[in-house]
């Protein structure tokens, strides 16, 4: 995998007939169900939601994730996981 500047993952998404999703980049799997996951990567967090989604893959030392499952939307936020809960658009991830 490449490395931006000063170490940086780059961060990369790839999502097959909105059923499998493979990314590069991942700092922090922050929470996760079968319905909703959410990621903290090098370009923000990024929630994923759906249905019957899993983790199969997992390597943070490396910042790659690999899911499965029904994709119904994904969401980036430039905010960071230590927002406080009142911040717009935020707060609901943090409940």
């Amino acid at each position: 995998m490449e490395e931006r500047t000063g170490g940086i993952k780059n961060h990369k998404l790839t999502m097959v007939d909105r059923g499998t999703v493979q990314m590069t980049g991942v700092n922090e799997v922050i929470a996760f169900d079968t319905s909703e996951i959410v990621l903290e990567t090098s370009e923000g967090l990024l929630m994923i939601r759906g249905d019957n989604l899993h983790v199969n893959h997992l390597t943070l030392e490396k910042g790659e994730v690999n899911v499965d499952g029904s994709v119904d939307s994904l969401v980036y936020s430039n905010g960071k996981k230590t927002a406080k809960a009142g911040e717009k658009g935020l707060g609901r991830w943090f409940k």
